[in-house]
């Protein structure tokens, strides 16, 4: 071995482990798997179901979201309509025209047209059993809801459909706030350019249709927003219609009741509360029986609701409520139309103001004429007849104190037959060629043959008229023609005086129609209403001057006393001489005494008056008059049908005297205006030749009376004339 001078190293193994063993290197995780989903089979009746439920899912997303996009646009909606909704102030009276109230001769309310409004009232100044009983009746939840019930929608709809009718026809589940919504139109107001009336304005505001509904429930929303719900009952109480031309509760009240809302009873506040299911139905003036019924019911709500008590309610039934005398009378319908159509029609039927119009009207005078007519067709006529007749009242200056038009006196805006019915006069036209003789120079006493006669009328040929009788009793005095209503001496009469003159003196005694221009003219062949002959008799009472038949005196608008305008009286221009009158006169009382009216005589009363019969019985007429009144009785069918067994002097004769005697109870008899010859007018042995003509003739070539042919006759008939007057 040698030795170099280094060192070597021992020659040793390699160490192949340390001492401390070393860690394997940690080996990389692997990344967690997700745990693995094991999907449920759906099964047979899954898979069928699954398109279902999958659509509905769908649905249900898109429901929501529409519903919430739709709320926001509802409420949207909502808050701008309450921000233009006005003040309740100014929804309180939403008429479009006003009313008439009418006084009797007395100043006494007795009748009502157009849109009556008592005046502004509110929920808290009605009586209490009221506003309860609206609650009760209308919208039990009222002080609960939102303005719009779920609920009562529902089931009004089941209630309809059960019934079978629409969902929206009938019960329609509105709440006060919506009836309210619809009073107001949802804020629509009437404009006459869009709808010809307010009738036709308002069924277009209660259309029940889906889109109306849905505008209804906004504005319903919003007036909840905008007022309290008091002042909602405010404006519903001052706008509900009630029948009977009512506006609101408070004019209901005084229609009804004669007294203020807030003074209503328990049965008089369900009585009103009744009303609005069906105002025209349910009014008490139309059937107070059927009203209270109604009532019953809401008597029965407003118990089972907690506002009356059960002895409250029994207390209630066993003394239901009545009308107030007026509103019991329902007086002077025919008189009240009549008035409505000769007063300026922006004052009446077309006003927009509160007018009040004093009248003539005597309400004991009316009901003593309805009465009359009661009684006549009740004992006197055949059971089932359809016959009409028609009465009118009068003074002598023309003031119409009471009107019938027709046998159903409580109406209103009937066909009026003492107004409007045009018909031929008959004998009752015979007065009218008498006056203008009387005027032209004849007598009473004077002297023309009952005899036949043949007139030739151009374009028909030969007229011969012809007596009731069928008989001719040869010369007759003036006086006897007419109360024994002799056709033949009225012709030759009228032909002598100029039948010019006769229809002249007609016309300015007020029968305003075309009169026949022949010689019929004398026996009535022209039409007229009773209503002029009964004003032309009054001039005839009067002492000859025409009058116009008159019914208004004095109109104003309510709250203020200054009139608009009036009437003292109807006194015309003079007709015919008070001599001729005061003839005229006697010769109708003769009528009555000793001719075709006898049975118009009443005992210890002065009676004056004319019988009428037409051609085949088709009208009948009595006009007659006391000292006091002129009363006018016209009978027939509408159709112009023949009346059987009845003429002038039968049943229409019955009427007058059945009025007049009513009429005239209490009242001092007086005398009539006319001469009082000692003794009738006799008829002296004629001379041959003057036979069928005025017994003489003065130099004016006018007729003159010769009364007599002995001084006696003739001091007597001056001293009678002394001592009529």
């Amino acid at each position: 071995m040698t030795k170099s001078g280094k060192k070597k190293s021992p020659l040793v193994a390699d160490k192949r482990y340390s001492r401390t063993v070393a860690k394997p290197a940690a080996k990389k995780r692997a990344p967690k798997r997700k745990a693995r989903v094991t999907k449920k089979k759906r099964g047979l009746i899954g898979t069928l179901l699954f398109p279902f439920t999958f659509l509905a899912r769908l649905a249900f997303g898109f429901l929501w979201r529409i519903t919430a996009v739709a709320a926001l646009i509802v409420g949207a909606a909502v808050a701008y309509t309450a921000t233009q909704i006005p003040p309740v102030e100014e929804l309180i009276d939403g008429r479009t025209r006003g009313s008439v109230t009418f006084l009797d001769q007395d100043g006494l309310v007795f009748a009502w047209r157009g849109d009556q409004f008592g005046g502004p009232i509110s929920a808290n100044a009605v009586a209490t059993a009221l506003k309860n009983s609206v609650v009760a009746t209308e919208d039990k939840r009222f002080y609960w809801h939102l303005g719009v019930s779920p609920r009562g929608v529902a089931s009004a709809v089941r209630i309809n459909l059960r019934e079978g009718r629409g969902p929206l026809s009938g019960n329609g589940g509105s709440t006060i706030t919506q009836q309210t919504a619809k009073l107001l139109c949802l804020g629509v107001e009437f404009d006459p350019e869009r709808w010809k009336s307010e009738t036709e304005y308002e069924a277009d505001c209660r259309r029940g249709t889906i889109p109306r509904k849905l505008k209804e429930a906004i504005y319903a929303l919003a007036m909840e927003i905008r007022y309290t719900k008091d002042e909602i009952l405010t404006v519903y109480l001052n706008r509900a219609y009630l029948g009977a031309g009512a506006r609101g509760f408070e004019a209901a009240s005084q229609r009804y009741f004669g007294k203020p809302a807030a003074k209503v009873s328990i049965p008089e506040a369900a009585m009103l509360a009744g009303l609005l299911k069906a105002p025209s139905s349910y009014a008490p003036t139309n059937n107070l029986q059927r009203s209270r019924d109604r009532a019953a019911t809401v008597l029965k709500l407003m118990r089972e609701q907690g506002y009356i008590t059960p002895t409250e309610e029994a207390a209630a039934l066993a003394a239901p409520a009545g009308l107030s005398q007026v509103a019991q009378d329902q007086a002077g319908g025919y008189f009240v139309d009549w008035v409505m159509d000769t007063t300026p029609s922006f004052l009446a039927r077309d006003t927009t103001e509160d007018v009040v119009i004093r009248t003539t009207f005597d309400n004991r005078i009316q009901k003593a004429t309805e009465d009359a007519l009661d009684y006549v067709f009740e004992n006197k006529v055949r059971e089932g007849s359809l016959a009409q007749a028609a009465i009118v009242v009068m003074s002598p200056d023309g003031a119409v104190r009471g009107m019938v038009g027709g046998r159903k006196a409580k109406v209103t805006g009937a066909f009026n037959r003492a107004t409007e019915a045009k018909r031929q006069t008959g004998s009752a036209f015979k007065p009218f060629v008498y006056a203008a003789a009387m005027d032209f120079g004849f007598q009473y006493d004077s002297v023309v043959e009952d005899a036949p006669v043949c007139l030739n009328v151009p374009g028909s040929g030969e007229w011969c008229p012809k007596n009731y009788s069928r008989t001719y009793e040869g010369p007759l005095t003036l006086t006897s023609a007419l109360a024994k209503s002799v056709n033949t001496v009225a012709v030759k009469v009228s032909e002598e005086v100029g039948r010019d003159n006769v229809r002249r003196v007609a016309e300015e005694f007020g029968i305003d129609n075309a009169l026949a221009d022949g010689p019929a003219l004398a026996l009535g062949a022209s039409e007229s209403t009773l209503l002029e002959m009964t004003g032309a008799y009054a001039g005839i009472l009067n002492g000859g001057r025409a009058v116009t038949p008159y019914g208004l005196t004095e109109i104003s608008l309510k709250g203020d006393n200054s009139p608009l305008m009036g009437q003292n009286g109807g006194y015309g221009d003079r007709v015919i001489t008070p001599q001729a009158a005061e003839q005229l006169i006697y010769m109708m009382s003769r009528v009555v005494n000793s001719g075709t009216g006898a049975r118009a005589q009443i005992a210890g009363r002065e009676v004056a008056g004319k019988t009428g019969t037409t051609q085949a019985a088709r009208d009948a007429w009595f006009i007659g008059f006391t000292s006091n009144y002129v009363v006018g009785v016209w009978m027939g069918y509408d159709d112009n049908t023949p009346l059987t067994g009845v003429t002038g002097g039968g049943l229409p004769t019955e009427i007058f005297k059945e009025t007049m005697v009513r009429v005239t109870e209490g009242i001092p008899a007086g005398p009539l205006p006319m001469i009082r010859p000692a003794r009738p007018p006799q008829v002296s042995p004629p001379i041959p030749e003057q036979v069928g003509r005025p017994r003489s003739q003065n130099g004016n070539g006018r007729p003159r009376s010769d009364r007599g042919s002995t001084a006696e006759e003739i001091i007597l008939d001056v001293l009678g004339r002394l001592l009529g007057r």
